[in-house]
């Protein structure tokens, strides 16, 4: 499965869960995770997506660690499967009290 189809899941995914997953470009900044998900409930968090064969690269290494010592949540999925199960996940969370 292509990035792009790996992307497309998780945004339809997400929308059915009453959130967004916003496609995030920062200009000067190369290396952000690809979408910003925002669900009910104020759960906000980065999300970088791979083919299950794909590598992180470098300098989205060093964003993903910025994020994280910033005290953000950041998830890097690889391929169909993964992104299923965190949509799972995240549906648990945003309906359990």
């Amino acid at each position: 499965m292509l990035e792009k189809q790996i992307e497309a899941r998780l945004v339809k995914g997400v929308k059915a869960l009453g959130g967004r997953a916003y496609k995030w470009v920062s200009p000067g900044n190369i290396g952000v995770p690809d979408r910003v998900v925002v669900l009910p409930g104020g759960h906000v968090e980065f999300v970088e997506l791979k083919t299950e064969q794909g590598r992180l690269s470098k300098s989205q290494l060093v964003q993903i660690e910025r994020l994280a010592a910033l005290d953000q949540q950041v998830s890097v999925l690889y391929g169909a499967e993964e992104v299923d199960r965190y949509l799972k996940e995240i549906a648990n969370e945003i309906h359990t009290p």
